[in-house]
C-alpha cells in the first residue's frame, strides 16, 4: 500500500479480546478504525475511545453474523463513513464444545455461519472496495490452531476454521494481482472472554499451562502485534500464509496440548 493512501482498517468483533487489542495496535500504526460489536456496545465504545485517544478516527457499528448475507453491509457502511478500507481483520467468531453425536444442526449452522460464511462475505465486500480503489490492501483472517489440528468436541469450530484457512489461501492467489495480501493468524489459547477468561495478564499466578511449551496462555496484544505486522508495509511480500501464535502448542503433536496438568511430557 502506498504511504500516501488513506489508512482505514475495519476489525470485526473488536469490542473485546483479540479484536480490541488489534484495533488499538492498528490505531498506533496510524489507521482510522471501523469497530464492530455483537453483544456489548459499551465495550465497543471503550475500544473506540482508546483509538481516538491515539488521534485516530473511529466508527462503531453492530454486526450480527448470524443474519446473513445482510450483516456484511456493515463493511460498506464503515468504508463509506471512513473514506475507504485498506485493511480488513476478520476477528468476529464463536464456538461450542459439543460432541459430534450430540451436536444439533442449528448449532452447527450458527458456528459455520459466523466463523466461515460471515468471514467470507466481509472479505468479499472489503476486497471489492480495495480492487475498485486500486491501492491494494491487506486482509487478515483470525483462525485458530484448530485451523490446523482437530479438538474433541469442537467439530463445527474446527470445520469452520479449517475452511477459513483454505479460503485465505484461495483469496491470496486470486487477489494478488490487485496488490491485496491475504493471510491468517492462528491463535492458541488466549486469555480472553471467549476462552472463559477475562482480558488479563496470562503470566500471573493461576495461569500455568504445563501442556504449552511456553507454559502459559497468550495475551491478546501478542496476537494483535502479528496482525499489525501483516498490515504493515514490511509484510508486503507475505500472502497465503497462516501464522500460528500459540506458545508452541502445535508443535506438541501426539504429546497433546493445553489441557495437560503436568510436565511429564518434557522428559523422554
Amino acid at each position: 500500500m502506498a504511504d500516501s493512501a488513506p489508512r482505514v482498517a475495519i476489525v470485526t468483533g473488536s469490542e473485546s479480546g483479540i479484536g480490541r487489542a488489534t484495533a488499538v495496535a492498528l490505531a498506533e500504526q496510524g489507521f482510522d478504525l471501523g469497530i464492530t460489536w455483537y453483544r456489548d456496545e459499551k465495550a465497543a465504545e471503550r475500544t473506540a475511545e482508546e483509538v481516538r485517544a491515539l488521534g485516530r478516527r473511529a466508527e462503531v457499528r453492530h454486526l450480527d453474523l448470524t443474519k446473513l448475507p445482510a450483516a456484511a453491509d456493515v463493511v460498506d457502511e464503515l468504508a463509506e463513513a471512513l473514506g475507504g478500507v485498506d485493511v480488513l481483520v476478520n476477528d468476529a467468531g464463536t464456538g461450542h464444545s459439543t460432541p459430534i453425536l450430540d451436536l444439533d444442526y442449528d448449532t452447527w449452522r450458527e458456528v459455520l455461519a459466523t466463523d466461515l460464511d460471515g468471514a467470507f462475505l466481509c472479505l468479499q465486500r472489503a476486497a471489492r472496495r480495495m480492487v475498485a480503489a486500486g491501492r491494494g490492501g491487506r486482509i487478515v483472517n483470525i483462525t485458530s490452531v484448530h485451523e490446523h489440528q482437530p479438538r474433541v468436541g469442537a467439530a463445527a469450530y474446527c470445520a469452520a476454521k479449517g475452511g477459513l484457512g483454505l479460503l485465505t489461501r484461495t483469496a491470496a492467489i486470486e487477489l494478488a494481482e490487485h496488490g491485496i495480501t491475504v493471510n491468517a493468524v492462528a491463535p492458541g489459547e488466549i486469555a480472553t472472554p471467549m476462552t472463559g477468561q477475562e482480558d488479563e495478564d496470562p503470566t500471573s499466578p493461576g495461569h500455568e499451562r504445563p501442556g504449552v511449551p511456553l507454559r502459559r496462555p497468550g495475551d491478546a496484544r501478542e496476537i494483535a502485534a502479528v496482525v499489525a505486522f501483516l498490515a504493515s508495509p514490511g509484510a508486503g511480500y507475505v500472502t497465503g500464509a497462516s501464522w500460528a501464535v500459540d506458545g508452541g502448542m502445535l508443535q506438541m503433536g501426539p504429546m497433546a496440548g493445553s489441557h495437560l496438568e503436568s510436565d511429564d511430557w518434557r522428559r523422554p
